[in-house]
């Protein structure tokens, strides 16, 4: 069992082997990169969040004496609609073309519609301006209730709701339903002595990465085009440009490069379609980087939400029924986390009587893109605070609610699985006895909690782990490393090997160097791409065996190996495994191995987030005090790693429930493009993240591994508005938690 297995470098805090690169500058982010020759490309936006494109000719602009090429939607092939999978979530083929170049219609404030390369930046911009657009504006949508109210203008007039009990037969901004049961809902309220409704609202917001969306494109019609992107999936960029352009995969060499961020949005591609474009018109490379306000304007934010809750309960606190209707934001192009969000808000409770139903609604901003638990923080952060008005309803203490309910092994979940081993009752009993739960709640503060769930996900991954004569040796893998698997992925290796991780240089290769690797998102990669680097160390294992039997003219049965070293167990002999790769041109050349996986058994998150905040009654303004953050990972291979994934998490979704919103005028306009007004927390803003690491193995994985990035952004929002809710006495249904909003809530409460 892995609970008693004893490991040699598993769970050591080693030296990230990427951490001097990126200290001293070395590492190349996506603008860093320059080919010869290369040209700048500048995109044309929309002013308008909704209109009709009537005119638009770009001759003057290709007249300019600096510009190489101009692109159009005209340019893009034609296209069907088509789903296909993309990062973390389906995308369909039109939609996107759509996206990266308006097709007569523009759907957000700026929406791209032309493209330019130009010798300079300078002059890509000031040929921007050369080109002459007119437009007829539309009513813009920027609300739930504007998009779904009837008579709305309608954003897509070929797009009928799918999943309704009746086919529909009118276009509507409505993309899609949802509906997800267990049990007998009405007849569980009907048992219920105590029962909490409430609506819950989050905002539009953004994940937060440092580094702007870039790219770097070489068109080449003899050999492979060349892609270098900022980006947490290089082979689904790869396909992306190749669905979007017609171009087979074996055209397109996409690199991921070095990656300042990512969380969920560097899923998807705005720029590399149209960089390939450019430079293939002008037969130059093209560089394409995004300015701050482009990223806010253009690229894909976190779903806002609107959850209707209701939850019933006996007065022993027993949980006897649980119902949402959940409303998420699309932006203008369907496929909002709607569909993770409704299988996720109940997931940590076993409650036999269930029902929520879902709604994907078009409406005039950026189409949405994942952020970190994609559609779990809006709806579990519904579900948790009206778990917490249910057990202050109940005079109980929130943590023994949620004990007395917990979802664990055997648990049917609302959508489909039963649960195997998980740890979120170990998590609650970890809060409970927590220093932070011991400790007594400060003059005027409030205190609040929250747990929170995510699937994680497998998938494929590809490994080669090739070994050097000296005993030294290259991973070689396909996931971008955006949390620190490069770390992770040279101790599992070491691991097996039973070598120190410092004689293994991870590295990420490019689409042309491995098979498929799938994105690295929905915590994945440790679990998923870990798995294919044991199995390739454990071949490179049987290869070590069978090289050593040769040298001892012995079978390989009679050879063992541990810690790095192989017994001759018809024999007194030894030999390290550098002595076996120094002798490995006399057995049949170098050793490397392979492993190509699928791989399943992801084992589900917990965490549970405790908080305290103190609240200025005369302003509303909110200060974090404490704040700890409880997950199961299953076995920590890295827990310097996995600790900061647990408070990167806690202060993202701090941000969240406390300030982060995108601000919109009444005709679609973001107010708020930039951080100076887009308010992000800042280290002087919060107190130590303190994090406690629950370790109840997964039994799929070799050594327990369950992703631990996704969960730790699900339970802050619920944590911070309870804490909000405890210090002002009165219920908070709606955040950002900002000041304005506090204060209002403390003038009106009854």
């Amino acid at each position: 069992m892995s609970e008693a297995r004893q490991f040699q470098h598993i769970g050591q805090r080693t030296i990230r082997p990427d951490g001097f690169d990126k200290v001293t500058g070395r590492a190349n982010y996506g603008a860093d990169f320059s080919l010869p020759g290369m040209v700048w490309g500048k995109i044309l936006r929309s002013p308008y969040a909704h209109a009709k494109i009537t005119k638009l000719d770009v001759s003057k602009a290709e007249a300019h004496p600096d510009v190489l090429a101009v692109a159009t939607h005209q340019d893009l092939p034609s296209v069907n609609a088509e789903a296909f999978a993309a990062g973390e979530t389906a995308m369909d083929v039109l939609d996107l073309a759509r996206n990266v170049l308006a097709d007569q219609k523009v759907l957000y404030h700026g929406h791209a519609i032309a493209a330019v390369a130009a010798k300079t930046e300078a002059a890509a911009e000031a040929a921007l301006d050369l080109i002459e657009i007119e437009y007829e504006v539309l009513t813009p949508v920027v609300t739930l209730d504007a998009a779904i109210a009837a008579g709305a203008p309608v954003l897509h007039e070929d797009m009928l709701t799918q999943g309704l009990d009746q086919p529909a037969t009118e276009p509507s901004n409505i993309a899609s339903r949802m509906e997800l049961k267990k049990g007998d809902v009405e007849a569980g309220f009907k048992e219920a002595d105590v029962i909490v409704e409430r609506v819950y609202e989050t905002p539009t917001v953004h994940q937060g990465y440092i580094e702007p969306h870039a790219t770097v494109v070489r068109y080449d019609d003899k050999a492979p085009s060349l892609v270098w992107a900022s980006t947490q999936g290089h082979f689904d960029v790869r396909a992306a440009v190749s669905k979007l352009l017609k171009m087979k995969l074996g055209q397109i060499k996409v690199i991921a490069s070095e990656i300042g961020g990512g969380f969920g949005g560097k899923t998807t591609v705005y720029l590399e379609p149209v960089a390939m474009i450019l430079s293939k018109k002008s037969g130059r490379p093209v560089k394409m980087v995004m300015s701050r306000e482009e990223v806010f304007r253009a690229s894909g934010p976190a779903s806002a939400s609107r959850s209707k809750v209701r939850i019933g309960a006996k007065q022993n606190g027993e949980l006897v029924a649980m119902e949402a209707s959940l409303h998420f934001e699309a932006g203008a192009f369907k496929g909002s986390p709607m569909g993770p969000g409704c299988m996720t808000i109940f997931t940590p409770y076993d409650v036999p009587n269930m029902y929520v139903e879902g709604f994907d609604v078009v409406l005039n901003k950026p189409k949405v893109a994942a952020y970190r638990a994609p559609g779990a923080p809006q709806a579990e952060f519904a579900a948790e605070m009206a778990m917490n008005e249910l057990a202050n309803k109940l005079d109980m203490d929130p943590i023994e609610l949620r004990l007395m309910n917990a979802a664990k092994e055997g648990t049917q979940t609302i959508y489909g699985p039963k649960l195997k081993q998980v740890g979120l009752i170990e998590c609650l009993e970890a809060a409970k006895q927590s220093p932070h739960y011991q400790s007594a709640i400060g003059d005027g503060c409030g205190r609040g909690l929250a747990a929170g769930f995510w699937f994680n996900i497998g998938g494929q991954s590809s490994v080669t782990l090739n070994l050097n004569p000296d005993g030294t040796g290259t991973i070689i893998e396909g996931s971008p490393d955006i949390g620190g698997s490069r770390a992770s992925m040279q101790m599992m290796a070491a691991e097996v090997l039973g070598i120190e991780p410092s004689r293994l240089n991870p590295l990420v290769a490019d689409t042309e160097t491995l098979p498929y690797n799938q994105t690295t998102g929905g915590s994945r990669t440790t679990f998923a791409t870990g798995m294919a680097v044991i199995e390739a160390a454990e071949d490179v294992v049987s290869q070590l065996k069978e090289r050593a039997a040769a040298l001892w003219n012995v079978t390989t049965e009679q050879v063992d190996y541990k810690n790095g070293v192989a017994l001759n167990l018809a024999g007194d002999d030894q030999m390290t495994l550098a002595e076996i790769c120094a002798a490995a041109e006399k057995t049949g050349g170098q050793i490397s191995g392979r492993a190509n996986v699928n791989a399943r058994g992801a084992g589900p998150s917990f965490a549970v987030h405790l908080c305290d905040v103190k609240v200025d009654q005369e302003t509303g303004k909110t200060d974090v005090v404490r704040y700890t953050a409880i997950q199961d990972a299953g076995k920590a291979i890295h827990p310097s790693y996995v600790e900061g994934q647990y408070q990167g998490g806690a202060v993202q979704g701090i941000g969240w429930a406390l300030n982060e919103e995108y601000v919109y005028s009444d005709d679609g306009v973001m107010e708020n493009a930039g951080f100076l007004d887009y308010r992000i927390p800042l280290a002087s803003d919060l107190p130590e993240i303190e994090t406690i690491i629950v370790e109840v193995p997964n039994a799929f994985h070799p050594f327990g591994v369950r992703g631990v990035g996704e969960t730790g952004i699900v339970p802050p929002l619920g944590a911070v508005a309870s804490a909000v809710s405890d210090a002002i006495d009165t219920p908070v249904t709606k955040i950002p938690c900002s000041p304005p909003h506090v204060l209002s809530m403390i003038l009106n409460r009854g």
